[in-house]
């Protein structure tokens, strides 16, 4: 018998991690309960994961070569200006992205089950099977029919209310919520966003965050993100980012409205046997940017790269240690990115008066480049030590001026 998988969840880093696992050829199981779920978020993908995730074109509804950085005082800041001809940032909408890579994963052999996963039965010593307890909604029904299905290695990529995540008891995390509406604009306003994306700070917009106007196919998303979990308070904050876009969005109509929680910090114990968490599930959004779309396919990806190796393709069951090999590999290749952006946060969205600093040292092209590069390519850029010098100096003084050193 060859090692067979549970995936719960076929968002990017269900879907990544089942590809990765059909093409080595092991018995893999994709859950997903809603085969058109749209999660809301800004839908931004840096341009390595077009290349590295082989993304078509047509997924990318807008290549964004623009961004304005508005500060709590409107001042408005362009970035891009570094930006070569053939780089972008894509936005997309995550209804086509997940659909994409879900389908293209079981084309290439993975099972997709349209079930909930309900329950999720451990055994008791580390050989025999896990058992999963699902509702069938192929016959097209709500309740659906109750199934089980019998596997060696569960990953669990369902999301920041995983159940998975619960099963194995892997700890809480504090999250934030992301709130967004598609508005669909007339034709000369939509010009405008035609390849520009926007983002506005200020407490009036997200006391810990930022707010967003991106543009996708035919609408643009407005929303804010915020650690402060309180309907009322997202309430103003959505009417703050809607009242300082306001002209520009004159004479559009809601389309849609969605909200959704984001994990601030990685799970404590993610790991359990042979069950691994993967995504938003495990708490892979950074910091600074809330950016998770790259990051969760990533860490999907790097997991069920682990288990092919581990198990030899299918041949040998994984143990613990080596999914614990995944979180390793995982940590020392991101942990300076999320430390980095971790900080900046701390640091710039503490008051009005550190944001006006944060947009100022925006408009300096070193530091423009440096932000770019590290958000295109994923990495903490090492710049020269000159420039970064001129950097750090440029911080320091952009603080200063905004009182953001005191304590």
């Amino acid at each position: 018998m060859g090692l067979r998988v549970a995936v719960v969840g076929s968002g990017p880093a269900g879907s990544s991690a089942a590809e990765i696992l059909a093409k080595a050829g092991i018995e893999t199981y994709l859950f997903e309960r809603k085969l058109d779920n749209a999660k809301p978020c800004g839908g931004a993908i840096p341009l390595c994961m077009v290349d590295e995730f082989d993304i078509p074109l047509e997924i990318i509804d807008r290549q964004v070569r623009k961004m304005k950085m508005i500060s709590p005082s409107n001042i408005e800041v362009n970035i891009g200006q570094t930006l070569k001809d053939d780089e972008y940032i894509g936005m997309c909408r995550r209804e086509v992205l997940d659909g994409y890579l879900r389908d293209r994963a079981a084309k290439l052999g993975a099972n997709l089950i349209n079930g909930t996963v309900y329950q999720l039965d451990i055994p008791n010593n580390d050989k025999d099977p896990y058992t999963l307890h699902y509702a069938d909604h192929s016959n097209g029904s709500v309740q659906g029919d109750k199934k089980t299905l019998k596997v060696d290695l569960v990953i669990g990529a369902d999301g920041a209310n995983s159940r998975i995540a619960k099963a194995i008891d892997a700890g809480d995390y504090n999250y934030a919520i992301a709130f967004q509406e598609r508005i669909r604009l007339p034709q000369d306003k939509m010009q405008y966003y035609e390849e520009l994306a926007e983002m506005y700070v200020g407490d009036d917009v997200s006391p810990d965050f930022y707010a967003w106007v991106f543009p996708k196919y035919d609408h643009v998303a407005v929303g804010t993100g915020t650690m402060k979990v309180n309907k009322a308070i997202i309430k103003d904050l959505q009417a703050g980012i809607r009242n300082r876009a306001a002209r520009k969005l004159e004479g559009g109509e809601i389309i849609k409205v969605e909200a959704h929680p984001i994990p601030e910090h990685p799970r404590p114990r993610p790991i359990r046997g042979r069950v691994v968490l993967v995504g938003d599930a495990l708490g892979t959004v950074t910091k600074s940017s809330g950016e998770g779309i790259y990051f969760a396919a990533k860490s999907g990806r790097m997991c069920a790269e682990t288990i092919v190796e581990a198990s030899n393709s299918g041949q040998k069951v994984p143990t613990e240690g080596d999914l614990k090999a995944f979180l390793k590999n995982w940590n020392k290749t991101y942990g300076a990115t999320y430390l980095v952006l971790d900080i900046l946060q701390r640091v710039f969205y503490r008051s009005d008066a550190t944001r006006e600093a944060f947009v100022e040292m925006c408009a300096d092209i070193d530091v423009q480049k440096l932000t770019f590069d590290s958000y295109l390519y994923k990495t903490v850029v090492p710049a020269n030590p000159l420039k970064q010098m001129k950097i750090t100096a440029k911080t320091i003084g952009s603080l200063l001026r905004g009182n953001a050193l005191a304590p």
